[in-house]
């Protein structure tokens, strides 16, 4: 089993303008504390689960690509993307960029988007559910397209590119992708089609979704094994690190492979030690229906 580590809050004391050294301190101790990715929320403002609109909030990408600067093994992504934030074309640009500046540690993390406001707020159409599912299927197509060494112009319902072709190209085939969210009709049928990754949240019946995915994934002819399964968590003050370790040997038990947790203060010098003895501690851990010792490899930190 792997550890990652997402950094949901940038409030720290000093304002704002203590945001780039404490962002910078987050990614250099998750690479210390042998964690094996680094993830940001894709938000252009704080969501309410973790603090107040008003509250500081990077912008993914450059966040990332800042962290890829003062790191050089852990791997880099968005937990998740919103398929509406950006045109593909965009999307897949920015992480040619990032999988090529950070030498080959970038993953795509999509999602079908959820945050109504604050679409609206910054001029994003929020379409309904069944047209976003869509985008999230035509991007998904668009992805491999461009990551292949095909460059005839993508046609669908939603989207028209020209050129599909993109350099620089780092990570052969391309980088990995991973989908987020435990929608059994839809989500789940798209990760079994498309990605190299799926993300479900902790409190998600983890059994029954992972049973759905594999139903999919024979129907679709692909190996159940090929897909990475992660599970997102909060990491609470005050849980001890033989908590944790339990908790995850219970996802492991489950099928997880990876598990990221997202911390009250990730650059908080006790949560990261807490981080290294937790990585440490499961990194042995064989996810149900694994054998000992064997890896998908997909969002593993480089050596």
């Amino acid at each position: 089993m792997q550890l990652g580590l997402t950094c949901p809050r940038f409030t720290w004391p000093g304002g704002d303008a203590a945001v780039a050294g404490r962002f910078a301190q987050v990614a250099r101790g998750a690479e210390q504390a042998g964690v094996a990715s680094l993830w940001v929320m894709d938000h252009f403002w704080q969501i309410p689960n973790f603090g107040a609109p008003g509250e500081p909030m990077l912008e993914a990408y450059g966040a990332l690509s800042y962290a890829a600067a003062h790191t050089g093994r852990v791997t880099l992504g968005a937990l998740v993307t919103g398929v509406g934030h950006r045109p593909p074309g965009l999307l897949v640009k920015q992480l040619t960029t990032l999988d090529a500046l950070s030498g080959g540690r970038a993953v795509l993390g999509l999602g079908a988007g959820w945050d109504e406001e604050e679409h609206r707020a910054i001029g994003v159409p929020f379409p309904p559910a069944a047209e976003r599912f869509e985008r999230l299927e035509e991007t998904l197509q668009i992805v491999r397209s461009m990551w292949s060494d095909d460059e005839e112009p993508y046609h669908g319902r939603h989207f028209s590119l020209d050129r599909m072709s993109t350099s620089p190209r780092l990570t052969r085939p391309r980088p990995p992708v991973l989908i987020g969210g435990s929608g059994e009709k839809r989500t789940l049928r798209l990760v079994a089609r498309y990605a190299d990754a799926c993300n479900l949240f902790h409190g998600a019946d983890v059994r029954h979704k992972l049973a759905v995915l594999r139903e999919h994934c024979e129907r679709v002819g692909r190996p159940y094994g090929e897909i990475e399964k992660t599970l997102h968590m909060r990491l609470p003050e005050g849980r001890s690190v033989a908590e944790s370790v339990e908790l995850c040997g219970e996802f492991a038990s489950q099928g997880i492979d990876h598990v990221i947790v997202a911390p009250p203060d990730a650059s908080d010098g006790a949560t990261l030690g807490h981080l290294a003895e937790l990585a440490e501690a499961i990194r042995e851990m064989t996810p149900e229906g694994r054998s000992p010792g064997e890896r998908t490899g997909m969002l593993r930190a480089r050596t």
